[in-house]
């Protein structure tokens, strides 16, 4: 018990210490702010691929994590009434 909340409090300390980021450059900001107001289509494939850049690694974890649960689940097969 004591190894799990030291792990969780690691990863939540990790999570509270990040520090902020900018990452886009000034011209991707601009362009993504003023092609929202203007109905450029740039903005929506800016952000489509933000969103399948962002549901990829989503995917991956939750695939792993179904086959973590379904492979070291505890089966239970005894007193089947």
């Amino acid at each position: 018990m004591k190894k799990v909340l030291a792990i969780l409090l690691f990863f939540l300390m990790l999570i509270v210490a990040q520090p902020n980021a900018n990452a886009q450059c000034a011209m991707c900001t601009v362009n993504a702010e003023q092609g929202v107001k203007n109905g450029n289509t740039q903005s929506k494939g800016l952000n489509s691929g933000v969103l399948y850049l962002l549901a990829i690694p989503f995917l991956l974890a939750g695939g792993v994590g179904v086959l973590w649960y379904t492979s070291y689940r505890k089966k239970d097969t005894g007193n089947l009434a």
